[in-house]
């Protein structure tokens, strides 16, 4: 029986968690980092990250927004995660990420209180 849980490269997946944890960021943020590494390579038909460049990394942040429909705050979590991968593991300078279409962000409606809303407070 073949194992149902996708497999990752543990080279990049054990540097990773060596660079963040020589750095001291906490568990939850390894976690994270790692959860949006395997997404990236798994979204790329697990082709190794050095293979891949800012254009794939771009069509990946892309398609968390319109696909996804992911929260701006959950992209720029991505794009955090990715962008160390790259800087940090592997080295590698992807330059400025533009062209990524921005995840939408909620709408914030002003609070308005009635007269009489008011009036009781």
């Amino acid at each position: 029986m073949t194992d149902p849980s996708p497999t990752v490269s543990p080279t990049v997946v054990s540097k990773l968690r060596a660079e963040l944890r020589l750095r001291h960021y906490s568990r939850r943020t390894e976690e994270a980092y790692v959860g949006w590494v395997r997404r990236y390579i798994l979204f790329h038909r697990r082709r190794h990250p050095r293979d891949l460049g800012a254009a794939e990394l771009r069509e990946f942040l892309t398609a968390l927004a319109i696909e996804g429909d992911v929260s701006a705050s959950t992209q720029n979590q991505a794009r955090a995660a990715l962008k160390f991968l790259y800087a940090d593991v592997l080295g590698i300078d992807l330059g400025r990420l533009e062209d990524v279409a921005p995840a939408k962000r909620p709408k914030r409606l002003p609070v308005v209180m009635t007269p009489e809303e008011v009036h009781t407070v």
